[in-house]
């Protein structure tokens, strides 16, 4: 929150809006951005919420809308009956935000707020954006555009544009289409008006446009926009129609969005959570890694347990387990992170598999010489026994190796089988690797005391 928005500030709003003082409310926000009111609404209860958001106009009010975590906007939609929400909100909403707005309300509620938007061609739209699964281009894009005839004279077209831009927010760029209305280009707003307004549009028309299917994943989208450096992208269908358009905001809230969801599951949390959830929730979300992170402990007991006799034997072993078991595990949440980082960026370094598991290897092989010597001069140089030096720095050795290659391949397999890679960072990895860790050290331990 901004630091002109201090308690001071929300308290003194409060009693204005307690003493129903709307005009001064109304001067206290006046030159706030929509983010920071949807901010203060989440430090009022529901009543003064809905009385400051009725004060709003309907342009700022739409706008407060979107930015209002989703919890609290269903539970403050549900307060308005479906006729305020069509015309107070949803009729001054892009269709793409109305779309995510009305996507999260309860399906009788869907129906009635459609029922009540008195521009039928908008609620075709946000109907149709609805029928999408929200993590791909159809679900994260707008029918908001300008679109031209490849036919038409430049006359012709300026006085398109200015129809159908009436409407939009933001005019980044001037689709070409035929008359199927498959996309053909793009057309630059300069060379338009700079040519003769008789001159016919197909002539200007740059041919080579970068455009996504209405199917694609929204990784796939943001990949694109940001490896051509668009601040829009054009969505078209299974035959090329073009179907809508989808601008660089709504593409950095996707980015978000990813990055929150791989740090979630890298830190061994299921399902997308918050910090304002309910404990139940954050709960659950947590239950399942830890779960396996147990399983992988009790897996990790009976490991040890079936040396047991060798430990008794040699107990000296024992005091090295835990660096075997940390520098396996940190070994491969290093390798499965730079491997994740790269396929979530789209670098093209992955079209080999063979070249960057090499390559990995390499890099392991260094570090396995590196820390395997150094903690074969620490075990030397305190006159521990040989058994016991040779034992910690070969198992170093051969578990760093290890570990790197399977934090490498892991995430790379599972992106070719179409499965998140992120989900192979974390506690996957980590467990994995301090049980195998385990395993090779005692197999190493026994064959050399023996």
């Amino acid at each position: 929150m901004k630091s002109e928005l201090t308690r001071e500030f929300i308290d003194n709003l409060i009693a204005l809006i307690g003493e129903n003082s709307g005009q001064e409310v109304l001067d206290l926000i006046e030159d706030l951005h929509a983010t920071d009111i949807a901010e203060i609404m989440e430090e009022l209860n529901l009543e003064e919420a809905k009385y400051l958001y009725m004060l709003l106009d309907e342009e700022k009010a739409s706008d407060v809308l979107v930015e209002i975590p989703e919890d609290d906007r269903k539970r403050f939609l549900k307060a308005l009956p479906p006729e305020i929400i069509a015309s107070r909100f949803i009729e001054h909403m892009n269709s793409d935000d109305a779309a995510d707005v009305i996507a999260d309300m309860e399906e009788d509620l869907q129906e009635a707020v459609l029922q009540e938007i008195k521009d039928k061609e908008q609620a075709s739209d946000i109907a149709d954006l609805l029928v999408y699964d929200e993590d791909t281009a159809g679900g994260i894009m707008a029918k908001e555009l300008v679109a031209v005839n490849e036919n038409w004279t430049v006359q012709n077209c300026l006085k398109e544009i200015s129809k159908q831009a009436e409407n939009i927010d933001e005019i980044y760029y001037v689709y070409v289409v035929d008359d199927d209305f498959i996309l053909k280009g793009l057309l630059s707003l300069k060379k338009l008006i700079l040519q003769p307004t008789q001159a016919i549009i197909k002539n200007l028309v740059t041919e080579e446009v970068h455009s996504v299917s209405i199917n694609a994943d929204q990784e796939e989208v943001a990949q694109i926009m940001e490896r051509y450096d668009m601040v829009a992208l054009p969505v078209v269908d299974q035959l090329g129609r073009l179907q809508g358009r989808i601008t660089i905001d709504d593409v950095v809230d996707v980015i978000r969005e990813e990055a929150e969801k791989d740090y979630q599951m890298v830190s061994g949390l299921v399902g997308d959570v918050e910090s304002g959830d309910k404990v139940w929730q954050l709960t659950r979300a947590r239950i399942p890694w830890l779960f396996i992170g147990l399983l992988g402990g009790i897996t990790g007991a009976l490991v040890l347990g079936s040396h047991e006799e060798s430990l008794k034997k040699i107990p000296e072993v024992a005091f090295f387990i835990p660096l075997i078991a940390a520098m396996a595990g940190n070994v491969g949440v290093q390798s499965s992170s730079i491997v994740v980082q790269s396929i979530a960026s789209g670098s093209r370094d992955f079209d080999s598999m063979s070249q960057k598991l090499l390559k990995e290897l390499s890099v392991a092989l260094i570090t396995a010489l590196l820390f395997s010597t150094l903690i074969f001069n620490y075990n030397f140089f305190r006159d521990e026994s040989m058994n016991l030096t040779l034992s910690v720095s070969l198992s170093l050795f051969i578990v760093i190796l290890f570990a790197s290659t399977f934090g490498t391949l892991i995430p790379l397999v599972l992106n070719k089988l179409k499965i998140d890679p992120a989900l192979a960072t974390g506690p996957f990895i980590t467990t994995m690797n301090d049980i195998l860790g385990l395993i090779i050290y005692m197999l190493i331990s026994n064959a050399l005391y023996n």
